[in-house]
């Protein structure tokens, strides 16, 4: 009988040894506070509780505590002063969710994703939040700057402009009516009157001569608030790079103006990165500066057709013949916007020039071309680059053709409703981008086109304690590439490492920095500013307010594996039973 017992248990042993059956227990929940210390630029912006803070995680930390800081990123414990354009709880609760002990918060409750439910609400409940508010003061800032990037000499800069006041309400007329100067190379360029509103941001459009800015090429506009007495004079100005051309690098001619010449003249700007005129017929053989809407005479269309790299005929080539025709030493590109309607896809040929460029591109997800102009003019062989079937059958139609004539390179596009792609956002938008981008760069390829750059700053100016964002735009594939970046007092060399999504981050302290780009024979170049403005700066009020936390519990779950006696018991009854079954003398 005692050897069944014993094999009965051996076996029951082994049995659950393999199911591994879990158990928990739970933990204790003061073993190792963690504490998340606040290191976002507000802590040490005006009326700033970063040393009341730093105080507090310095006596948690004597006391066993783990200390975290927080911003845009989640760090390891130390004291320089904070640094990071963010204040991101979330990631920091996550990180600390996993761990034991009870989470102290300290903050002065101006929090970026607390509100909006981007933080869940358990995860929330959970810390114990000690603020330390910043008491109201009164602030004035300029909040944005929008204008146009690329200018010539002779174009008119316009400026948007938004600023705004905030904080403790003030009447005196020194901090309500002040002005709005914009400087270039210390040298004000324009300054203009206007008054503070008692809360909230308003809008003001500057205009200037591009003539006025120093010098052709990049440069630097500050657009600052002078005359007012704010507590935080850090987020008084922002900057705005702009590159001045003393010629347009491209010249559009739309006849008639449309939503094709609009989405074209943006997306060039945008992709190619150089200034583009855009011209516009109103009346039959009246045409106006698209900006200004201001009629221009016959000779300077003329003659600035003549100085473009890169010269556009959009809607009906035909009507801007006379000026095209005096662009024989640039690039030329006819974009028809009339022919047969109805519902055209655009599709690659198994074989073209843009193979390479275009790859990334899903054509199936494309909205259909409008209207394709059928050409039956056999006296030129092209190059096919892009086909388009109507309705998905029948044989596919060239709709963008590439060639030589007397040593001019020539693009003809003649699909419509190309501009749908932009607008739909996404990666039709994407797509419309790469198309234009490949078109200019097969057309100025022996230019310099700057779409032959590698990789370009997403964003010429960033805010204070926020990355500067590369993308990588080179059909090859990504790979790290060394910058050299100068200020008007040093140097330095850094390294573009691109994730997988071809972006590459790098974070610098304030200041104008010209950037050069190792490999690129000296072409990929520009200008790059973090600004002191930061959003941190501005008073507001706290997302997050003080609470006592919840007494965390942290249960542990334990398999039956990991517990060591269930072993011996096996091994121990296996080998009583052969004891006893050698000493009866049975097999």
């Amino acid at each position: 009988m005692s050897l069944v017992i014993l094999r009965v248990v051996a076996v029951l042993a082994l049995i659950l040894v393999l199911i591994n059956p879990a158990s928990s227990r739970r933990l204790p929940a003061g073993d190792q506070p963690i504490v998340l210390l606040d290191a976002s630029l507000s802590m040490r912006g005006a009326n700033g509780s970063w040393s009341a803070a730093l105080d507090s995680a310095r006596r948690l930390a004597r006391r066993g505590a783990v200390v975290w800081r927080f911003g845009s990123r989640v760090t390891a414990f130390d004291t320089t002063p904070p640094a990071d354009g963010a204040s991101q709880l979330g990631p920091a609760l996550e990180a600390a969710a996993g761990r034991a002990g009870e989470v102290i918060v300290l903050t002065d409750g101006d929090l970026d994703d607390v509100t909006g439910g981007a933080i869940p609400s358990d995860l929330l409940r959970r810390p114990r939040v000690i603020v330390e508010p910043r008491p109201p003061f009164f602030d004035a800032y300029v909040a944005g700057v929008a204008g146009p990037r690329h200018v010539t000499r002779a174009d008119t800069v316009r400026l948007r402009v938004s600023y705004g006041a905030g904080g403790i309400p003030d009447a005196r007329s020194g901090r309500r009516n002040v002005t709005l100067v914009v400087r270039s190379d210390g040298r004000e360029l324009l300054a203009q009157r206007v008054a503070l509103p008692d809360g909230g941001v308003l809008s003001q459009e500057l205009t200037l001569p591009a003539s006025r800015i120093p010098h052709p090429g990049w440069s630097v506009l500050e657009v600052g608030l002078d005359g007012v007495k704010d507590a935080e004079p850090r987020d008084d100005k922002r900057e705005f790079v702009v590159d001045v051309s003393l010629e347009p690098a491209a010249v559009l001619f739309a006849s008639p103006p449309d939503w094709e010449a609009r989405f074209l003249a943006r997306t060039l700007t945008d992709v190619a990165r150089v200034p583009v005129k855009m011209f516009v017929e109103t009346e039959p053989g009246r045409w106006r500066d698209a900006a200004t809407l201001a009629p221009v005479p016959a000779g300077d269309l003329t003659r600035g057709a003549r100085n473009a790299r890169l010269t556009i005929a959009l809607g009906d080539p035909e009507r801007a013949r006379a000026f095209t025709a005096a662009s024989s030493r640039g690039a030329l590109l006819l974009w028809s916007t009339n022919g047969q309607t109805g519902d055209w896809y655009v599709e690659r040929p198994l074989s073209s020039p843009f193979t390479s460029a275009l790859a990334g591109v899903q054509w199936d997800s494309l909205p259909p071309a409008t209207a394709v102009t059928i050409t039956r003019d056999s006296s030129h062989t092209p190059v096919v680059a892009l086909t388009a079937r109507l309705a998905r059958r029948g044989s596919p139609r060239p709709v963008l053709t590439l060639e030589q004539r007397e040593g001019q390179r020539v693009a003809t596009v003649s699909a419509a409703g190309l501009w749908r792609w932009a607008f739909r956002g996404g990666a039709a938008e994407e797509a419309y981008r790469t198309v234009v981008a490949a078109l200019v760069d097969w057309l100025l390829g022996q230019q310099g086109a700057a779409s032959r750059e590698r990789a370009v700053p997403v964003a010429l100016e960033v805010p204070n304690g926020m990355p500067l964002v590369w993308r990588w735009t080179s059909p090859d594939t990504s790979r790290t590439l060394g910058v050299t970046l100068r200020t008007n007092d040093t140097t330095r060399t850094d390294s573009l490492r691109f994730d997988p999504a071809g972006r590459a981050e790098l974070l610098l302290p304030p200041g104008v920095y010209r950037y050069a780009l190792g490999g690129g024979g000296g072409s990929e170049q520009g200008i790059v500013v973090v600004e002191t403005y930061s959003d941190e700066w501005l008073p507001r009020t706290p997302a997050l307010t003080a609470q006592p936390g919840e007494a965390t519990t942290r249960l542990a779950s334990v398999g039956l594996r990991d517990r060591w006696w269930l072993f011996i018991l096996a091994i121990a009854a296996l080998a009583t039973e052969w004891t006893l079954r050698r000493r009866q003398g049975l097999p």
